[in-house]
């Protein structure tokens, strides 16, 4: 009998040409999905080390094993490091913004592709960043969660969802000062009732989209610590750098 369907192949082809991929930083017309168009790529900075020893933040050139930044000398973090794929820049905020608010949640993948070589490979646990029930309700998905939900498909690491609960609305943090981003999640995350048990002695990996001032990271550390982690670091897409902004 003559099947009358195309051929797997001729379908993906039409596909193809009628949905091109397109570069997630500006929308141009590329050769394979998640991949940058030369021009958004050159503005890409990738990061990784040699970084601080204590917080990641990455130096200018290689200090030696164990080299801390000045803040960290000073004033080490509750967590253990931050891990982000790119620093903050035009790029990766469109790319960010797209994903967390314009509902473009290919972009996860994207991002998360980038995030996955800064994986630590003693991880036992990914954990998302949690929104409030109510922001979760108007946006309709947590980005954190689709790109831990991403992070755990390339590493196989679990994914706890429910253990980190944001208990307390507040506001965009955009636009505020590290002072006033401090005081807005004061008290802002919990543990869930009867999961310390699956944190106690675990090495966690929060994961997150842009990582600004520290406050939301340094809160929950802090409440993932004293449930009885024992390593607390931070994986993200982008970094805002010192001297830099995030809009």
């Amino acid at each position: 009998m003559l099947s009358l369907a195309p051929p797997v192949r001729a379908v993906a082809r039409i596909a193809d040409l009628a949905l091109p991929p397109r570069c997630p930083g500006c929308s141009a017309v590329t050769q394979e999905d998640h991949r940058f168009c030369a021009a958004c790529w050159a503005q890409l900075r990738f990061l990784g080390e040699p970084w601080c020893a204590t917080c990641n933040l990455p130096f200018e050139y290689d200090l030696g094993p164990g080299a801390q930044c000045g803040e960290c000398m000073v004033r080490p973090p509750a967590h253990d490091g931050v891990r982000a794929a790119v620093a903050y820049g035009d790029i990766a905020r469109s790319v960010a913004l797209k994903l967390k608010y314009g509902g473009r949640m290919a972009a996860a993948d994207t991002m998360a592709r980038a995030m996955a070589r800064l994986m630590p490979g003693d991880a036992d646990l990914l954990i998302p960043v949690p929104l409030h029930r109510w922001r979760l309700w108007r946006r309709g998905y947590n980005q954190a969660l689709l790109l831990a939900q991403a992070l755990g498909r390339a590493s196989a690491v679990p994914i706890a969802r429910d253990i980190l609960l944001r208990t307390k609305a507040t506001p965009v943090l955009r636009g505020m000062n590290p002072k006033e981003r401090r005081k807005a999640v004061a008290g802002a995350f919990a543990l869930a009732d009867g999961t310390k048990n699956a944190i106690a002695g675990k090495r966690i990996v929060l994961v997150d989209d842009v990582f600004t001032s520290g406050a939301t990271a340094t809160a929950c550390a802090v409440l993932l610590k004293r449930g009885g982690a024992t390593k607390v670091t931070l994986l993200c897409w982008a970094r805002v750098l010192p001297g830099e902004t995030a809009d």
